[in-house]
């Protein structure tokens, strides 16, 4: 990785190091924490970071504790010298890329348990996804120890959860959440919009659009209930299946009665095309 233009540390020690040498300079550090495979989106999260502080970490890190078995860890995109590249030409200040050794040496045996806004939704799914999220995100908040982490609305439960355990954990790290970056078609950007066909890609691009009228008809006062059954309608009909389609409250995602929203609401959604599968989520506010 010497070719790199960019710094890049594989070690904690080196990290730290680096992180320490700012802090004598009286920098303050922001932190993006990835999976690689960047697109737009992460730019746009590194640029957010660059805007709220003097430099900017950001980790590529594929977390094999958030996938379970028969999930797509082994082939999950990956191509670091291209993630290096993108990071040089926003001028990230440096890039932290762990390995699994490092992350969980043997005889790891910690791992971290949330409720709250963790509850349902992907934890329907995918019940071991939050523990692994919150686990190495604790650790690299621990690693880099940043005065601001930067997160994604794409994965809007995971910024909740995110944003619980940092409160409830006293990590006194500021949490600022980036807007979705979305393709001319309305699609979220994805690194796992990589793996759709030609036919997937198009079908995939209802998903905002059955988001947007959901989180309209909310906002023209249509019970909770009956929004949700009319949106689950189409969406059925334009994808393979669906995990969940759901409206929640906006700060910590809890279940509304089925009534016309009297509060900011989020409208969230997984669907799946193929083998892929695909998140998003919409801001719904009443009338």
């Amino acid at each position: 990785m010497t070719h790199f233009q960019i710094p890049h540390a594989t070690t904690i020690m080196a990290l730290r190091a680096r992180v320490k040498s700012w802090r004598e300079e009286g920098l303050s550090v922001g932190f993006v924490p990835t999976m690689g495979a960047l697109h737009a989106g992460h730019i746009a999260l590194v640029q957010l970071a660059r805007a709220h502080c003097d430099r900017v970490v950001t980790s590529i890190f594929v977390n094999p504790a958030q996938f379970a078995v028969g999930e797509d860890l082994d082939t999950y995109p990956r191509d670091l010298i291209d993630d290096a590249e993108q990071l040089s030409r926003v001028k990230c200040d440096l890039i932290f890329i762990p390995d699994a050794k490092l992350m969980y040496p043997d005889n790891f045996s910690t791992s971290i348990s949330l409720t709250g806004a963790a509850a349902g939704l992907e934890s329907d799914t995918r019940p071991h996804f939050f523990s692994g999220v919150a686990t190495v995100v604790t650790k690299l908040l621990n690693q880099v120890r940043p005065d601001v982490a930067v997160f994604g609305e794409k994965d809007y439960q995971q910024l909740q959860v995110i944003r619980q355990l940092v409160a409830d954990l006293d990590f006194g790290i500021d949490i600022v959440s980036g807007e979705t970056v979305r393709e001319k078609d309305g699609l979220a950007l994805s690194s796992r919009n990589a793996y759709l066909d030609d036919d997937q890609r198009k079908r995939a691009a209802q998903l905002n659009v059955i988001l947007k009228d959901f989180a309209q008809d909310l906002s023209k006062g249509m019970p909770a209930g009956k929004a949700q059954s009319k949106a689950l309608k189409v969406a059925e009909d334009a994808f393979d299946s669906v995990d969940y389609l759901e409206v929640r409250c906006t700060d910590n995602l809890a279940e509304l009665e089925d009534k016309p929203i009297q509060k900011p609401a989020r409208v969230l959604a997984a669907i799946r095309l193929g083998k892929t599968r695909l998140i998003d989520n919409r801001a719904a506010l009443p009338s």
